[in-house]
């Protein structure tokens, strides 16, 4: 009886050491490959983990995922920079430059959305046209994102710290987009299998 105690505890053991290995998945593998191209890999990683299951190893819905989250991150900082304004917290020249970063968050946000409808219609006709907009268009939404920025140049307060992080997290994750994006143009239209 005891030898099957000990037996039974062993397995036990063992199983527990070796349990997040029978228990992992090709998920985390798949999210940190497909993220080994970008700039900001940790938040590459951390953004689009969700993703790992659905994207596989498909470059066209890892781009889409990536473009995805980008609008989700562009809208929420587009809704943080409209409540600032309405709280009439910024005066001077951080309200006008408020107003311009506004502005340059909806042409992101129309450019994010153009991106994301290339890729949910690519098609191997019209392959290289489609990478070719694509890349303009989230090349766009980072300039427009960047742009933002400009007006608070020199600023310190404590909203535009915050603001400034706010609208740096989402050019992060755009510039991720943007590398997930030029990896499917890369790839080719061999990765269109599986869509």
């Amino acid at each position: 009886m005891r030898t099957i105690s000990i037996l039974i505890t062993f397995l036990f053991l063992s199983w527990l050491t070796c349990a997040p290995s029978w228990g992992s998945d090709n998920g985390d593998t798949y999210v940190r490959e497909a993220c080994s191209v970008t700039r900001y890999h940790d938040l590459c990683v951390h953004s689009l983990a969700s993703f790992s299951h659905t994207a596989g190893r498909s470059p066209s819905k890892w781009a889409r995922a990536g473009v995805s989250v980008t609008i989700g991150e562009a809208k929420n900082a587009s809704q943080h920079l409209n409540k600032l304004k309405k709280d009439r917290i910024m005066r001077g020249r951080n309200r006008i430059a408020l107003s311009d970063c506004i502005e340059c968050f909806q042409d992101a946000i129309d450019n994010l959305h153009k991106s994301l409808g290339v890729l949910r219609k690519l098609d191997a006709t019209n392959f290289d046209t489609q990478m070719g907009d694509l890349a303009t268009w989230l090349s766009a939404a980072l300039t427009d994102e960047d742009t933002c920025l400009d007006g608070f140049e020199d600023q310190s307060s404590k909203q535009v710290k915050m603001l400034h992080n706010q609208v740096s997290r989402v050019t992060y994750i755009t510039s991720n987009a943007l590398a997930l994006a030029n990896k499917l143009a890369a790839a080719g239209l061999g990765s269109l299998n599986g869509l």
